[in-house]
């Protein structure tokens, strides 16, 4: 199991959540409503009719939030600012009162010793501008830079890191192209503007944000990708899936230049999106780390019909989380390995972003427990390998709203009872107190 000696003194210990599955207070103190707003609105869109509108009252008890991860002995905790809070309409002016409970919020993470890692956008665009297209339009692209400007120009004293974007292929493909997630559209490949002008966003946050002397990561859901057998058929299925889960989104950052989409009958320009200069506007800025987001590996078959050319297979023989997720630890250490030898010199430092599963265990979750250890054991083998990873934020601190399942999967470290909003630590939320400690101890 790991411990203190698998790692190097330095690295940096984490929780993270988000601010539309933990915050609630949707009607408060100037709040515009988001695209997740009107998607629970939906009838049958969301299990058992849940919604974030009180989730967890973090808006309300985060100083009881705080003294939770105070008690972790944490390094960092990274969050998501809701966009809706800061600028109702997603555009225009700031609405204070929201910027008001950031600022608390950081504040009290520093007097705690805890540095903030904030997250720009989280998936809870405001609802005015998904009226106006979202992110099928270019428009919201320099609105999201706009945003960014706004709350960097009140928190970029105390906040010296950013995250611009948390997985912009899953909002992309569950929100735009399968209508799973909020806005709830069902593109398929129409969708595919939607990951230029997200990443254009981050280009343009980044050049601002980078202006003020902030550090820039963007965090996406990484995947190891597997063929279903050694034939040609499934390799290149498999090949077709990882241009673009992983490579539509880390290719342009990262090299410059867009993937082969070749096998979805997409060329370069993405359905007309991509402009000349607009690869410049995402790769100038440049990234001082890239945010990792790991639950498993993704087997690939041949496609079974003609609508896309790949097949997602089960993956057998291994546990699974309570949400039916394959535990392959290994596949960390497969995916970080896959970074480097894909990008080399142009890899930035590495932090893992979100890490964690759902479980159905109360208080004594030995399947979080394990899961864990055995995620940051493969971790420390790729560090030793001499890959540059700089700290490890697992999800979450908190039971909360996930998505389109309601309440119904819990990956915290602290239990929630969500009719009291009791806060109970787990046996999970012992374990990596002290594995910190341990840590520290060096």
């Amino acid at each position: 199991m790991t411990d203190r000696h698998d790692l190097p003194p330095d690295f940096r210990w984490g929780v993270s959540t988000a601010a539309y599955q933990i915050e609630g207070a949707v009607d408060e103190d100037g709040r515009g409503r988001s695209v997740w707003d009107d998607f629970c609105d939906r009838p049958g869109a969301v299990k058992g009719g849940d919604t974030g509108r009180v989730a967890c009252d973090h808006y309300h008890r985060w100083p009881e939030d705080v003294e939770l991860m105070r008690g972790l002995g944490l390094d960092g905790y990274r969050f998501s600012i809701a966009w809706p809070r800061v600028q109702p309409t997603g555009r225009g002016a700031v609405n204070g009162a929201g910027l008001d409970f950031y600022e608390r919020l950081v504040d009290g993470l520093l007097e705690a010793g805890i540095t903030p890692l904030p997250t720009l956008f989280h998936w809870d665009l405001p609802q005015a501008l998904e009226d106006g297209g979202g992110w099928m339009q270019r428009e919201t692209a320099f609105r999201f830079a706009e945003y960014a400007d706004l709350v960097a120009d009140r928190l970029g004293d105390r906040v010296p890191a950013w995250i611009t974007l948390n997985e912009p292929f899953v909002h992309m493909v569950f929100g735009y192209a399968l209508g799973i997630h909020a806005p709830g559209h069902s593109l398929m490949l129409d969708a595919l503007p939607t990951a230029h002008h997200q990443l254009l966003g981050h280009g343009l946050a980044a050049a601002g944000l980078r202006s003020r002397g902030l550090d820039v990561l963007i965090a996406n859901n990484l995947t190891p990708v597997r063929p279903a057998s050694d034939s040609a058929e499934d390799r290149a299925a498999a090949d077709a899936y990882d241009a673009l889960h992983n490579w539509l989104f880390l290719d342009p950052l990262l090299l410059g230049r867009y993937p082969d989409l070749s096998a979805y009958g997409v060329g370069e320009d993405l359905h007309g999106a991509v402009r000349e200069g607009d690869l410049d506007l995402i790769t100038g800025p440049g990234l001082d780390g890239l945010g990792v987001n790991y639950y498993n590996p993704t087997r690939i078959a041949a496609p079974a019909d003609p609508g896309l050319p790949f097949t997602q297979a089960p993956i057998e023989g291994v546990p699974l989380t309570h949400f039916g997720w394959p535990v392959v630890p290994d596949g960390l250490h497969e995916l970080l390995h896959t970074l480097r030898a894909r990008y080399g010199d142009a890899l930035p430092p590495i932090t893992i972003t979100e890490s964690g599963c759902s479980t159905d265990e109360t208080l004594d979750d030995t399947f979080r427990i394990d899961y864990l250890a055995t995620h940051l054991d493969a971790l420390a083998r790729a560090v030793a390998d001499g890959i540059d990873v700089r700290g490890y934020y697992t999800w979450s601190l908190l039971d909360n709203f996930e998505w389109a399942e309601g309440f119904g999967e819990r990956f915290g470290l602290v239990h929630v009872d969500f009719d009291t909003q009791q806060r109970t630590p787990r046996a999970s939320y012992a374990w990596y107190r002290d594995l910190i400690a341990r840590h520290r101890a060096l």
